[in-house]
């Protein structure tokens, strides 16, 4: 068996050297069409993300000729990735993407978004042709693991990034669902949008953005399809909001407490407001939580949930570990038993042919023998061969196990002289 991967992540490559490397989908269609036509008996799939890019590839490619070509095709020189592409070959291989598909090497550990990424990569390949029998039991072998590491584990449980903890650790114990909650964004920068995307996967709110830079502030409203506000608009919308998320950058509260209690609380009429402040420093005065209604959720908050998480996290990494060296063991396995299957199939017929043609010639020179003779005689011979056979047979198997039958297929092959 001959798997191998080229890439690098970002464990191996700062971002300006990844994005040499990027590949969008349409892209990554188009190269592996090209490399198929370069490569025809070898498998490829290309796992093209925000953070890694890595070239399966299986069969008798060598791993500078895919390495060349991978390179050749985004016009990036061997010296401007020196030290930077990471290249492994057959169990590595299939540890690594079991550990990337389980999400054990992303940037955030647990994140659930790099499994439908793992999925869309098999997808490209098998639609332009150019994966096989061996990356179709690799990449399927990936995601029954990373779907063992999720329910096995809690690893995917404790969410360690800002955004994913506000939503999923805090905004959930206030809200059972999102779906047609009034949400206000205050500020348009990374944050906001991160926290909107997880706000997204758990339902369909309705979002409203308030910026001061009206551009950038309606830019995010189209992204999410909600509706941007003036600046003017702020109390109006804190008095409908369900859920209030803040980002600015300004260097005071721009919610005080006297004004939330002269143009807010009065309209609210003790409705549950939860407010996510994600601003350094707070963009809602501290004191507001003592509103009735009021969930007041600061920076702080959230960095003790990220903290707790993390370590929560930490502990579940040895039974996710367990479980990839596990399911690597189980690959290996079997690909060995697969490749010995066919070498035994071969084997078992060169010995039929001869056991074959005595029992004629026998049979030729004792015409008269009964029904039952004959019949015994065949039975004695199908136990010759089955009994010469049990040892060659059991040899395999227990090479396969160890993981290490090729040099002993090889001398089947040659003692028996088998065709491949």
């Amino acid at each position: 068996m001959n798997l191998c991967m080229i890439g690098c992540s970002h464990k191996d490559a700062a971002i300006d050297v990844r994005q040499q490397l990027a590949f969008d989908n349409r892209q990554t269609l188009e190269a592996l069409d090209c490399w198929r036509s370069k490569f025809p008996n070898s498998e490829l799939a290309l796992l093209a993300t925000c953070n890694r890019v890595e070239l399966y590839a299986a069969g008798a490619t060598d791993s500078e000729e895919l390495t060349g070509a991978l390179l050749d095709y985004r016009n990036v020189s061997s010296k401007q990735v020196e030290g930077h592409l990471l290249t492994l070959n057959d169990s590595d291989v299939v540890r690594h993407l079991y550990r990337v598909t389980a999400s054990l090497e992303s940037m955030v550990v647990g994140e659930p978004q790099i499994l439908a990424q793992v999925k869309q990569a098999y997808q490209s390949a098998q639609d332009v042709g150019s994966t096989g029998p061996l990356l179709h039991d690799l990449f399927q072998s990936a995601l029954r693991t990373a779907r063992r590491v999720a329910g096995e584990t809690k690893l995917h449980k404790h969410r360690v990034s800002i955004p994913s903890v506000a939503i999923a650790d805090l905004a959930s114990c206030v809200f059972e669902s999102f779906d047609d909650k009034h949400v206000l964004v205050i500020g348009a920068g990374e944050m906001a949008e991160e926290t909107l995307r997880y706000l997204h996967d758990v339902g369909k709110p309705h979002v409203h953005v308030i910026n001061r830079n009206a551009e950038r502030g309606k830019k995010l409203a189209s992204q999410w399809a909600g509706q941007y506000h003036p600046w003017s608009e702020l109390w109006s919308q804190l008095v409908e909001a369900d859920l209030a998320i803040s980002t600015t950058s300004a260097s005071e509260p721009v919610v005080t407490a006297e004004k939330y209690d002269e143009l807010v609380t009065p309209r609210r009429h003790q409705r549950a407001l939860c407010v996510l402040d994600l601003a350094v420093p707070r963009d809602f005065d501290a004191t507001i939580a003592d509103a009735l209604g009021v969930y007041l959720y600061s920076l702080d908050d959230l960095a003790k949930v990220c903290t707790d998480n993390q370590s929560a996290r930490a502990a579940e990494l040895p039974k996710a570990e367990g479980i990839i060296t596990q399911e690597t063991r189980r690959f290996w396995v079997d690909a060995n038993h697969r490749a010995a299957v066919p070498v035994i199939s071969n084997l078992r017929q060169e010995l039929e042919r001869p056991k074959k043609a005595e029992l004629e010639r026998l049979f030729q020179k004792l015409p008269d023998l009964e029904e039952p003779v004959r019949r015994e005689i065949e039975q004695f011979a199908d136990r010759l061969v089955n009994k010469i056979l049990h040892p060659p047979m059991e040899s395999l198997r227990d090479a396969s196990q160890e993981g290490t039958p090729h040099g002993l297929l090889d001398a089947v092959r040659r003692l028996f002289q088998l065709e491949d």
